[in-house]
């Protein structure tokens, strides 16, 4: 009777506690990550909109152009995931906004590809410590039984951005031309820059607008989570420490072979849409907005299945099986152009289904200390996949044909499933918690 009297009276308490970082750190941080993904793949509608011609750039150049990228990328991973613990990555988020004004800006001035290819490298440095931060900032705020859904809504700047992007990339390109593109939406990153300056706080005990009662909740219980996991994993959070780490190689190769088709997927639609159906890029921007609609469907779906039941493993494994049999669809119904084109949205349902679920795995297995470290390693190798997804699919097109590109990322997608079994039962959330919220009530001074 105790036990349960203590869970009525947790969750009780628990309801009573305000929610207010819900809508103060959610919207600004998944602002931020949506202009930072529309600056790095409107490259895939300008270079169908003219930008190939007039630079001469070949498939295979196209898709070193954009996957390049991920190459710049690597550098600032780990660094800016131990800034955000240790530091403010607030402040590492506001410098590199200003960094992504200037490179956007400059790329719709450029004269050749190797200057396109110089200033993409330069913009994956810019943004290469984004993620990291952000997903240290939502640990920051949001408890574990809460994390899965945050991470969900905001890796949710991908769908968004895609539906965005799609659109208005179109419009950009028909009424003006491809190098007002990377102008206008260089100058949105300044926009964006002024809010996130505004609004955002790294911790709770930072910020003056919430309650003490949340405050308090989120202070005890982000503590008791650090407590409960204390001594089970290694403290020192060094590179060698991290990468020394068996686990942590698993979840780099999974999403090595995961960022391979989702890049390769997503740097190369409007490609594979205007090739499809033969349409105008106004056309293809509209029939892009379909599959990131899709994606935000999956990405609900499945977070919220995986904070339901606890399990992370399976719903990380069941969406990349998913999004690699619709890859295979695409191309096996190529002849029936509207079938293909569903499995082409199908993929977008699955796009980022996993990423909200992959990426509360990191705070679960590691301490705090150490996850800022690792979620920058997990991410910057495993982004290697960005480069290798839209180069490979580029070299393939060049030498064989599209459809060979799309199987190769359909394969990739698949390995990245098989990955996912493998990783350690401790992934999940125990059964017993996983619909049960943390204790809420105020620990004794």
């Amino acid at each position: 009777m105790n036990k349960n009297s203590d869970t009525l009276q947790s969750n009780r308490l628990l309801k009573e506690i305000p929610k207010q970082r819900w809508l103060r750190i959610i919207p600004p941080i998944l602002i931020a990550c949506i202009i930072s993904y529309m600056d790095r793949v409107n490259i895939a509608f300008a270079m169908p909109g003219g930008m190939d011609a007039e630079l001469g750039i070949t498939a295979s150049m196209a898709g070193l152009a954009g996957g390049i990228f991920f190459l710049g990328y690597l550098f600032l991973q780990v660094p800016g995931g131990k800034i955000a613990v240790h530091g403010s990555g607030k402040k590492f988020i506001g410098w590199s906004l200003v960094a992504w004004v200037i490179i956007s800006i400059l790329t719709g001035l450029v004269t050749n590809q190797y200057q396109l290819l110089f200033l993409r490298f330069s913009l994956g440095v810019a943004e290469g410590g984004m993620l990291p931060v952000v997903l240290t900032m939502i640990s920051n705020w949001f408890p574990d039984a809460e994390r899965g859904r945050a991470n969900a809504i905001v890796i949710m700047f991908v769908p968004i951005a895609g539906i965005i992007t799609a659109p208005l990339s179109g419009w950009i390109i028909s009424a003006l031309d491809w190098r007002w593109l990377f102008i206008i939406e260089g100058l949105l990153s300044a926009v964006v820059l002024a809010m996130w300056v505004l609004t955002v706080c790294d911790r709770p005990q930072e910020a003056r607008w919430i309650s003490p009662e949340e405050k308090n909740w989120l202070i005890s219980t982000l503590a008791a989570e650090q407590k409960a996991i204390a001594g089970k994993e290694v403290r020192n959070a060094s590179l060698g420490a991290v990468l020394a780490n068996r686990t942590m190689w698993q979840l780099i190769a999974l999403n090595f072979f995961y960022q391979t088709g989702i890049y390769g997927y997503t740097l190369w639609l409007p490609t594979i849409l205007k090739e499809l159906t033969h349409s105008t890029m106004g056309q293809v921007g509209v029939l892009a907005i379909l599959p990131y609609i899709g994606a935000v469907a999956g990405m609900l779906l499945f977070s919220s299945l995986s904070d339901r039941t606890g399990k992370r493993k399976l719903y990380v494994f069941l969406p990349l099986l998913g999004f690699a049999a619709c890859m295979f669809l695409s191309v096996m119904l190529k002849n029936y152009i509207w079938v293909s084109y569903a499995a082409l949205v199908g993929c977008g349902f699955f796009l980022q289904s996993a990423a909200g679920v992959f990426w509360t795995i990191p705070a679960k297995l590691f301490s705090a200390e150490m996850a800022g470290g690792a979620r920058g390693v997990i991410n910057a190798l495993g982004n290697l996949g960005g480069f290798c997804g839209p180069y490979a699919v580029g070299l393939l097109i060049t030498f064989y044909s599209k459809d060979a590109g799309v199987y190769c990322l359909a394969i990739s997608l698949t390995l990245a499933a098989l990955m996912a079994l493998l990783l350690p039962a401790r992934c999940d959330v125990p059964a017993q918690s996983a619909n049960k919220l943390p204790d809420s009530r105020p620990t004794a001074a």
